[in-house]
């Protein structure tokens, strides 16, 4: 039995009955189509042809607990504990008793509307929404479902002021700061401002992967705190974040220092800041980071993490192709690039105009 409404001139709706559930319940599947009368009922026809989804009484915390057993064994361990995290996390909340095939897209939009009353930050619940997300898409390709109501769903997103980037003086200064923390501090942090890699990549680094003048970035170090501290096993050597290998070349001034302390310290260790045959802590580096923060009196709100937006930010203004600052960076794809680095690409914009301009007005000279 199905319903065929045009909703606006071109936009049709079709809603189909596709049987019974577990509970005995009716199932109806809705979707919209654009086009004529012919290519809804043409839809009809085929949602009519589908068996009923298989939900039953599964519930949206079942349906986590499902989804992090399949997709856990491919993340790496700082995937596995956040999104672990995060599930627990909606799994305390009124939407996770919800059996997965009565969810719909206004309660997911209230889900969202009482966490925001609630104080939690708009970041996690874009966090947690993307978990969900991600598992009702997987519960559609298992067939539970037809649609997956909570990619109709939305977060609200409140404007922010951009957090800005780093200024070069205050840059090179944790350099030369750092040397007061540790002997080996001005090198991790000369990589992160030049290569752009992450805090546990530089905790990756080892010293054969320094080849021909250029960094390769192939593992990441994280940590796992289900493990005391000082267990060898709290520290897990992973592929990097994206599972993908990247060669950075590295300038002549960080070269000679990689080279100068690999002369000096290789054969204490295989990691280029570990002290013997164990990866060090990502930790360690971070408090380099936050001492030399502190005694350079530079601003407190700048993380470690800034260090690589500052490369990126100054690579893309200095006029180099974002696919290959993503490649450097690690990004999978040049998009988030582009999203997060925007503030950059606008600078560039002055340039094109007079290059635009120039073409034009010699031109016509001409």
């Amino acid at each position: 039995m199905a319903s065929v409404r045009e909703k606006r001139p071109g936009y049709w709706e079709v809603r189909v009955f596709v049987g019974y559930d577990d509970e005995g319940k009716p199932v109806q599947v809705s979707k919209s189509i654009k086009g004529g009368k012919r290519d809804a009922e043409r839809l009809a026809a085929l949602l009519a042809s589908r068996p009923a989804p298989r939900s039953g009484k599964l519930t949206v915390a079942e349906l986590l607990d499902e989804y992090l057993e399949h997709k856990g064994p491919s993340w790496s361990l700082s995937s596995r504990r956040d999104n672990a995290s995060r599930a627990e996390r909606i799994k305390t909340e009124q939407i996770g008793a919800k059996p997965v095939s009565r969810l719909s897209v206004a309660e997911v939009d209230r889900w969202h509307l009482r966490m925001h009353k609630a104080g939690v930050g708009e970041a996690q619940i874009r966090n947690l929404h993307t978990l969900l997300r991600a598992a009702f898409s997987q519960a559609v390709r298992w067939e539970l479902l037809p649609t997956n109501p909570v990619a109709n769903a939305t977060p609200q997103r409140r404007k922010k002021t951009p957090r800005g980037v780093m200024s070069i003086d205050d840059v090179a200064l944790a350099l030369v700061t750092a040397e007061q923390v540790h002997p080996w501090a001005p090198l991790a942090l000369r990589l992160a401002a030049v290569s752009g890699a992450r805090r546990s990549e530089l905790a990756g680094l080892r010293w054969d992967r320094v080849v021909d003048g250029r960094l390769i970035i192939d593992r990441a170090v994280t940590i796992d705190r289900t493990h005391p501290v000082g267990d060898p096993e709290r520290l897990q050597v992973s592929p990097s974040k994206t599972g993908e290998q990247r060669g950075l070349a590295l300038d002549e001034q960080t070269l000679a220092l990689v080279e100068a302390a690999r002369v000096e310290r290789s054969d204490e260790s295989p990691w280029i800041f570990g002290e013997d045959e164990y990866p060090p802590s990502p930790d360690k580096i971070g408090w380099w980071w936050k001492r030399t923060r502190k005694l350079a009196e530079i601003d407190p709100k700048w993380r470690l993490h800034d260090l690589r937006h500052w490369s990126a930010t100054h690579a893309i203004a200095g006029g180099h192709n974002v696919r290959s600052v993503a490649a450097r960076l690690g990004h999978s794809d040049p998009t988030t690039t582009m999203r997060t680095y925007a503030h950059a690409l606008e600078g560039l914009d002055q340039g094109i105009a007079d290059t635009v301009a120039g073409v034009l007005d010699g031109e016509a000279e001409a």
